[in-house]
């Protein structure tokens, strides 16, 4: 009988709970990625997945930022930034504007790179957004996240490149070729090497196969050697280079880059200034990371419009270039939290003002990888790419005192007559400059399959570009509200 009494107990305590929990809200999928990077559930395997996709997607980056301790950070720097502008002074617009670019060009988003997951906290914040507008996805299954891999080095250790034990700064003095392998010795010895004395490629190999791990080579005059002997572009050159330590000194601006491929070598792009005219020794620490399937995401939505299955779409990336080592951050402030924060704006303003076609919003990652997110959306669009009825993107988009160049005028010369039309009616910007086709941002492979579309980007400001300079605080924002009044207006026009 007491046994009776413990079975029963047990199966009233179970239909309990089976009741309890079918009335539980969902908190989280269990997923995992495939070899391909996609996102997969394997919670619900024995469901009907159709629909989770999207689920299953938005909840893999939910966790993934909710790791990061700086999301509050990120909120705050964008209040801190909404705070400082004097309402009275500056447009609404550009207030909102400010306040996205602080969030996505803090230090907490880690420059929205490959280092401390900043590529993933930037497409959560992006995403939230979305959500917090009330935006529809796009994709027939609900997602609004678009996973996909690609090769990628990376720099999440020690950086350290002493001369003579005197320090030089990461980011200001020099930068490590984005494909150098890691690289640790103290008190190297030191050889210039003047390659543009070098009289013949077999001579070049020679000297190649006697370099010694135990130097750190100078090498001088690389572009001319380029030019006359390799007959590459001097950015190929580090590439042929074998396994070792090399500097190669730069007078002019320092840019960084992402690299999809790692080398043997291990090169630092000095500036010529900071290297001294005698040096006996050289002390170098480089860890590098090389990924071969770093996962990032697009991130799609739209507001419809009452012709649902036609878009108009406003595209930006939102990647940058990260960290190189531990403590130096690329904020890429103009490029591209500038264009995002556009994008987001325009978001905002359309999901209180629907149009007649829908307003589709794409945040690609992967642009600083050779244009990756791009390229895979094209390849894998989320609705046909023959109900785009025009796309613009939008990218560099921190200053327009100057106004603002206009990618494929010349292909879309309707389109782009329109645009000077609305300037000229509203004096929005001092001048709207024509170009032609230009494989220079995520415009590229929609006009390569006949998408009609634009790449916009500002003309002005300080200059500050893939450095560590790029800077919330330097981004002036002048004009970037009449940009948006533009692009409002364009759409109208086009619909």
């Amino acid at each position: 009988m007491n046994n009776l009494r413990k079975y029963l107990l047990l199966a009233l305590l179970f239909v309990a709970f089976t009741a309890n929990a079918q009335d539980m809200p969902v908190k989280d999928t269990v997923a995992v990625k495939d070899t391909t990077g996609v996102v997969k559930d394997t919670a619900g395997m024995a469901k009907d997945t159709a629909n989770q996709p999207a689920r299953q997607e938005l909840n893999v980056l939910e966790r993934k930022y909710e790791r990061q301790k700086g999301e509050q950070a990120v909120v705050d720097s964008q209040k801190m930034a909404e705070a400082k502008i004097d309402s009275g002074k500056v447009s609404d617009e550009k207030k909102q504007l400010a306040g996205y670019i602080a969030a996505l060009a803090s230090n907490e988003m880690y420059g929205r790179g490959y280092v401390a997951n900043g590529r993933d906290i930037a497409a959560r914040y992006i995403l939230k957004k979305f959500r917090e507008l009330k935006l529809q996805p796009v994709a027939k299954n609900g997602a609004f996240a678009q996973g996909y891999a690609f090769p990628v080095n990376t720099f999440p250790g020690v950086m350290d490149l002493s001369i003579d034990d005197a320090y030089l700064a990461p980011g200001n003095d020099y930068l490590i070729d984005a494909s150098s392998s890691s690289f640790t010795k103290k008190d190297l010895k030191f050889k210039k090497i003047d390659l543009g004395k070098i009289p013949e490629i077999a001579a070049w190999r020679l000297m190649k196969s006697e370099m010694d791990t135990n130097y750190v080579y100078l090498l001088e005059n690389v572009t001319i050697f380029c030019e006359n002997m390799l007959h590459i572009r001097a950015e190929k050159f580090p590439a042929q280079l074998p396994r070792g330590c090399f500097i190669i000194p730069e007078e002019g601006k320092l840019t960084w880059t992402v690299s999809r491929e790692i080398m043997p070598a291990t090169v630092f792009h000095v500036r010529a200034a900071a290297i001294p005219k005698k040096v006996k020794k050289v002390s170098v620490s480089v860890a590098s990371v090389f990924v071969p399937k770093a996962h990032s995401e697009n991130i799609v939505a739209c507001v419809p419009g009452e012709v649902k299955d036609t878009f108009i779409v406003f595209s930006a990336h939102y990647d940058h270039l990260g960290m190189m080592g531990q403590n130096t951050i690329f904020p890429g402030a103009s490029d591209n939290a500038s264009g995002t924060a556009t994008l987001l704006y325009l978001a905002s303003y359309f999901a209180k003002h629907p149009q007649h076609y829908s307003i589709m919003f794409i945040a690609f990652s992967g642009e600083e990888a050779a244009l990756m997110g791009s390229e895979f959306y094209v390849g894998h669009p989320m609705a046909p790419l023959s109900n785009i009825k025009f796309l613009t993107n939008i990218d560099i988009m921190g200053d327009a005192t100057d106004g603002v160049t206009v990618v494929n005028a010349t292909e879309f010369p309707k389109q782009f007559l329109l645009l000077q039309e609305i300037n000229q009616k509203h004096s929005y910007l001092p001048v709207i400059n024509s170009r032609g086709r230009a494989a220079n941002s995520d415009h590229y492979y929609f006009t390569e399959q006949g998408v009609p579309s634009f790449f916009i980007y500002s003309a002005g400001g300080k200059g500050y570009y893939h450095d560590v300079y790029d800077r919330a605080k330097a981004v002036t924002l002048n004009h970037i509200d009449d940009v948006t009044k533009l692009l409002i207006d364009f759409v109208q026009e086009l619909n």
